[in-house]
């Protein structure tokens, strides 16, 4: 199962009432569990030979934030739409540490006035020490970042605002 496919289950499942599926295709299995309270979400992935295993569980991730960390993103949510209404957001597709560039010494993905095209890579986000590149998936202009470099992030929380093309 592709990157992109385990990200389109986890959002539809986030949007549903579903609390857990399981999916098994040959030497791959996925499960995804959904709390029932507050929208938490277990993500288990374990894959064969092909890609190396990808496990994530919220649970744990929210253990190492600080206890202020939940207000961050309804702040930067109710900040986007005020700004411009033409503006698209571009949101965390999962929990884990947003970098702006491929390393310490290496220049940002993208800056604010740059412009961006469909499935460009923008930032990369570690999860359990997987580092993730999120590509982008609209075209258009960078108009403000919203996260700090190396800043830890929600899923579904907002990070960059695009002004389409």
């Amino acid at each position: 199962m592709e990157y992109k496919q385990i990200q389109e289950l986890i959002k539809a499942i986030n949007k549903s009432n579903i609390s857990e599926l399981s999916i098994e295709e040959g030497d791959f299995k996925i499960t995804i569990k959904q709390a029932q309270s507050v929208s938490e979400t277990q993500f288990v992935a374990v894959q064969g030979p092909a890609m190396p295993a990808m496990h994530m569980a919220q649970p744990m991730a929210q253990q190492a934030l600080p206890a202020a960390q939940p207000a961050a993103p309804a702040a930067a949510a109710q900040a986007a739409p005020a700004a411009n209404d033409k503006l698209l957001t571009i949101k965390s597709p999962m929990i884990g540490t947003f970098y702006r560039s491929p390393g310490p010494d290496k220049p940002s993905f993208v800056n604010v006035g740059d412009e961006v095209k469909q499935g460009q890579v923008i930032c990369i986000i570690e999860a359990m020490k997987l580092f993730n590149e999120i590509e982008s998936e609209i075209s258009g202009k960078i108009v403000k970042v919203l996260i700090d470099d190396a800043s830890p992030v929600e899923y579904d929380q907002p990070l960059f605002l695009v002004e389409p093309a």
